[in-house]
């Protein structure tokens, strides 16, 4: 049983670690759990609190990830020589240090906690001046030392010496040679000769061409430069050598300081981890309690838009222990639940909530069964799945545990599945937790309007558009709105009765009260006389009068807004241009928005509207002569 998963923490996390940049911040995020103390808890939702004050007011901190220059160290402290590579990674991280420094010190004018922890670093300025004095892009610089700047000044000296010698011999032996300028072979300058010429040159073969008619040859006044060339560049590897060991050893020296300066990097980077995920989610600080209490103030799930999620109102706990929450399918009942165990679980790790206010009790265990469970390796159907986590839940769950449970019963025989729901319930209200279940059994919801301890809660739902509300009422509860919704979407009359008699008996089908009825009882201020048999409902009125084209019209269940352009026909339908496409649809699913007269002229010609450019060609020709073109509608 993965709870993260089913809680979708797991996704939560993945966020929060990535606004971590160093490899510790990060393995702490991944291995963080509940806190179980709550003056540590306090702390922790205290130091997020602290993180997003600190950058609204002050910037985002300049952090960066040191964990390159922490194995770097390591490396000088065994006494390994640094490349100048290593060494300038080692003075990134200390340019690091100064900037975090200098941000924290310009927090202090705010007071804030966090701007206090510049007292622990140290910014090592002398080592970050010799490392970036004496290596430049990737290697020692000239200057680094008067010694090494001499000798590589010597060393151009001498190459240039030697390129000039090497021109001299070619001028003067042109007949000679092959071309006309010097070669580099094998780190060696040469010059070009002729083979049948190679005897008249005094020095050594180095090489040859492809073909063999040319000769490669270190001339002997060349070669003696050359050796003195050799020595030179072992004075400067010795030197470079001297510098890159100095150097090494003083970031060895400097290990102690530099690994707290880490330290506490690593530790800021936690910290304002957390303060830059309360940021991109908007979240609060909640109230923390320890006597089961839930309050939930406007909450919404992390991954709802907040521009069309509807906030939450949850409250439990204070002799509520357990609420059970009813409604019809996609009403919003599981991810109701989803953010409250979400919530909660994000505030026991030290992370604000999505909400606008929140009081969260602490729990020892986050329990829950959400989701079909189906495993084929295992074997297991739905109910099996849902019986193995109950048991499951049932058995680590203690008066400390928050256990939310979703369709609870489901998947199995009705009458069967509510007296396990029924008897789940009892079981968790003997051990105490605080429980948030959702379930369709009537049964269930009796129970819980008669026990002691639990309450109902139901979802609202528009039975105008079919749609959800996501509005949790507590202390009330749900319909599934089944027949409600198959009435509204076109299932004839006989059908439903049949449904209801069939699920309620009856009696149950002689008292259903019909939508078409209710409406007409609203219209007419009185009550509908009961319909003891299936007739079809007469014609109130003219349907082809009801729409006309042109009227503005809005379209249930999305509530878009379009134009008539072709009036309710024989059998109840109507064409409606929306902006994108024309469709057909039943009148029972359109209401008037602004009537024609309102919006047009009363001699608008509404074929600018609807009809094709070449469909009102044809019809102006119509009207002046005899054509045979035909008007064609899509």
């Amino acid at each position: 049983m993965n709870i993260e998963y089913m809680l979708e923490f797991h996704k939560i996390r993945e966020q929060w670690m990535g606004l971590a940049l160093t490899e510790a911040a990060k393995t702490k995020i991944a291995k963080s759990v509940c806190i179980l103390g709550e003056a540590e808890l306090r702390k922790q939702l205290k130091d997020t609190s602290d993180a997003r004050d600190f950058m609204e007011k002050n910037g985002t901190p300049p952090l960066a990830s040191i964990d390159e220059a922490k194995e770097i160290m390591e490396l000088a402290v065994k006494e390994s020589c640094l490349t100048p590579y290593q060494l300038e990674r080692i003075e990134k991280a200390i340019v690091a240090v100064g900037r975090l420094k200098s941000y924290l010190e310009r927090g202090k004018q705010f007071d804030n906690p966090l701007a206090y922890y510049e007292m622990n670093l140290e910014p090592m300025e002398e080592l970050g001046e010799e490392i970036a004095r004496q290596i430049r892009g990737g290697e020692v610089d000239d200057y680094a030392s008067r010694l090494l700047f001499e000798t590589r000044r010597d060393i151009e000296n001498l190459k240039e010496k030697m390129r000039q010698k090497a021109e001299q011999i070619i001028r003067s032996n042109k007949e000679y040679m092959a071309d006309n300028f010097s070669t580099l072979r094998n780190g060696r300058i040469c010059i070009p000769v002729k083979k049948e010429y190679k005897w008249k040159i005094p020095g050594s073969a180095i090489d040859k061409s492809a073909t063999g008619n040319t000769v490669f040859v270190e001339p002997l006044g060349i070669a003696k430069m050359h050796e003195e060339l050799q020595i030179l560049k072992q004075d400067e590897e010795n030197e470079v050598h001297r510098i890159l060991y100095t150097l090494t050893a003083m970031a060895a020296d400097g290990a102690p300081v530099m690994y707290e300066n880490m330290r506490v990097i690593e530790k800021l980077d936690f910290i304002f981890s957390k303060g830059k995920l309360s940021l991109d989610m908007e979240g609060k600080e909640p109230e923390i309690n320890v006597d089961r209490r839930i309050r939930l103030k406007n909450a919404r799930h992390p991954f709802m838009d907040k521009s069309v999620s509807v906030p939450l109102q949850f409250e439990m706990g204070e002799g509520i222990r357990g609420v059970i929450i009813t409604g019809p399918n996609t009403g919003g009942k599981t991810v109701s639940i989803k953010t409250v165990a979400l919530n909660c679980l994000m505030a026991q790790n030290g992370l604000h909530v999505t909400c606008e206010g929140a009081d969260i009790c602490m729990n020892s265990l986050y329990l829950c069964d959400i989701g079909d469970g189906q495993d084929m390796t295992e074997n297991l159907s739905t109910f099996s799945a849902h019986i193995k986590n109950t048991l499951e839940i049932l058995q680590s769950a203690d008066g400390e545990s928050l256990v939310v449970m979703d369709e609870l019963g489901s998947g199995t025989d009705p009458a069967e599945g509510m007296g396990i729901a029924v008897a789940i319930l009892a079981q968790l209200r003997r051990i105490g937790c605080l429980f948030l279940v959702t379930t369709h059994y009537p049964e269930v919801k009796e129970y819980a309007s008669k026990t002691e301890g639990v309450v109902n809660a139901r979802m609202e739902f528009d039975r105008e558009t079919l749609k959800p509300t996501y509005r949790m009422i507590i202390g009330e509860a749900g319909e599934s709105c089944a027949f409600f919704i198959a009435e509204k979407l076109g299932m004839p009359r006989e059908m439903i009765q049949t449904a209801v008699r069939a699920a309620y008996g009856k009696e149950k089908a002689r008292q259903y009260r019909f939508r078409a009825d209710e409406k007409a009882w609203a219209d007419n201020g009185r009550k509908p006389s009961k319909i003891k048999k299936s007739r079809p409902v007469k014609k109130r009125d003219n349907l082809s009068e009801k729409f006309r084209i042109g009227d503005s019209v809005m379209v249930f269940p999305d509530k878009k807004i379009g134009i008539v352009c072709v009036p309710v026909n024989e059998k109840g339908v109507l064409r409606v241009q929306l902006p994108d496409k024309k469709i057909w649809i039943n009148h029972k699913r359109v209401k008037l928005h602004v009537a024609a007269a309102e919006l047009y002229p009363e001699d608008y010609d509404f074929s600018i509207l609807f009809d094709t450019v070449e469909n009102r060609k044809i019809r102006h020709n119509m009207e002046r002569k005899f054509t045979e073109q035909i008007i064609e509608y899509p």
